[in-house]
C-alpha cells in the first residue's frame, strides 16, 4: 500500500464529512510542526507569519480536493476509470460537477487574503531585519517557541472551520439546494468584500505614513488621517468584518436541510442547526477573541499609552476615535 493509500485509508470515516474535515485540520498541525523546527534551532521567527498563511492556503486547498482524491485513489484501485478533476470555472458557473461555485469561491477568498496578508507581514518582518517583538521572550524557549507555532495552527483551524465544513460537504448537498443565489450568498460576499477593502487600505495607509516618517515628510508619532481618523484600528475592524463574511455564506449553506444531511446532524433539529451555526461562527468570535483580548488591541493600546498617554493630543485622538466601529 503506497503512503497516500495508507493515510487515506487511515484518515477515512464513516461520514464523508469528517473525512475531509479531520484530515484537512491535522494537516494544519503538520505544517506548523515542520515549520517550527528550523525556526526553534535558528531562534527565529522570521518565517513564522508566513508559515502560517502557508497552512491557510493549504489546508484550503486540500479541503477541496481531498473528496475527489479519494475518489480517484479507490477507483485506481480496483482499476476503474478515475474521475476527472473538477473545473474550478465551470464551478463558478454552476456546472463544476463535484464542486459548487460557493466552494470555490470560499476558498479563493481565504488564499487572496492569506497571501496577501503573508506577504506584507513578512515584509514588515524583513524591514526589521527578521525581529518581532511579540517572540522576544519565547524565541530562546523550544517548548514556548513550539507552542506558539502549535497556537497557529489553532488559529487557522478556527479561522476555517466555515470553508472547512462547507468544503467538506457532499457533493450532493449542493445538488439539492436552489440554483439562485441566496441572500446569505449576498451578505456575505458583501461583508467579506468590504471588510477585507477596509483591512487592505488601512494597511497601505499605515505603511505609507511610516515610510513617510523614516524619510523625513511628517513629525508625528501616531496615525490619526485616514480610516485611522475613523477607528483607531481599521484593519482589526475589517478582519473580522471578512470572517464574519465568511461565515455568514457558509452558515447559509450548512443549516439548510441538505447541509444537515450531509454534516449528518439531521436527527438532532435545532441543535443540529445551531452546532452548524456556531461551526461557522467560531471563525469571527474566534478573530475577535484574539484582537481584542490577547494579541492585538491590548498591545497596541498598550504599547501607545505607555509612550503618548500623558499628552493632550493622543488623549484627544483617543476620546474622540472610537476604537473598534469605524464613525463616518
Amino acid at each position: 500500500m503506497s503512503f497516500l493509500n495508507s493515510v487515506l485509508h487511515a484518515t477515512k470515516f464513516s461520514s464523508p464529512f469528517l473525512s475531509t474535515l479531520v484530515p484537512s485540520i491535522g494537516l494544519a498541525y503538520t505544517i506548523q510542526g515542520f515549520a517550527a523546527v528550523p525556526s526553534i534551532f535558528a531562534q527565529t521567527e522570521r518565517f513564522y507569519d508566513l508559515s502560517g498563511s502557508l497552512t491557510y492556503i493549504s489546508c484550503t486547498a486540500l479541503s477541496l480536493c481531498l473528496p475527489t482524491i479519494r475518489a480517484r485513489a479507490a477507483a485506481a484501485a480496483v482499476g476503474g476509470v478515475k474521475p476527472a478533476w473538477s473545473s474550478i470555472l465551470s464551478a463558478l458557473a454552476g456546472s463544476g460537477g463535484s464542486l459548487n461555485w460557493r466552494q470555490v469561491a470560499l476558498s479563493a477568498a481565504v488564499s487572496i487574503w492569506a497571501t496577501r496578508l503573508g506577504t506584507y507581514l513578512f515584509s514588515r518582518i524583513t524591514a526589521d531585519n527578521g525581529a518581532d517583538s511579540r517572540f522576544d521572550d519565547i524565541r530562546t524557549s523550544p517548548p514556548k517557541f513550539l507552542a506558539a507555532f502549535f497556537a497557529q495552527a489553532t488559529w487557522v483551524s478556527l479561522c476555517l472551520m466555515p470553508v472547512l465544513s462547507l468544503n467538506a460537504l457532499p457533493a450532493s448537498v449542493f445538488a439539492a439546494l436552489p440554483a439562485a443565489v441566496t441572500l446569505t450568498d449576498i451578505i456575505g460576499a458583501l461583508l467579506f468584500i468590504g471588510g477585507l477593502s477596509f483591512e487592505v487600505t488601512a494597511d497601505r495607509q499605515k505603511n505609507k505614513w511610516v515610510q513617510e516618517k523614516k524619510t523625513k515628510k511628517h513629525s508625528e508619532d501616531f496615525l490619526t488621517r485616514g480610516l485611522w481618523s475613523k477607528s483607531r484600528h481599521p484593519n482589526y475592524f475589517g478582519e473580522v468584518t471578512l470572517w464574519t463574511g465568511i461565515a455568514t455564506l457558509a452558515a447559509g449553506v450548512m443549516v439548510t436541510n441538505a447541509g444537515q444531511v450531509g454534516m449528518g446532524l439531521a436527527a438532532y433539529g435545532l441543535l443540529g442547526q445551531a452546532a452548524a451555526t456556531a461551526m461557522a461562527g467560531v471563525s469571527p468570535a474566534f478573530v475577535a477573541l484574539l484582537l481584542f483580548k490577547v494579541s492585538g488591541i491590548p498591545l497596541s493600546e498598550g504599547k501607545y499609552d505607555k509612550r503618548y498617554g500623558n499628552r493632550k493630543d493622543y488623549q484627544e485622538w483617543k476620546k474622540n476615535t472610537p476604537m473598534f466601529f469605524p464613525k463616518f
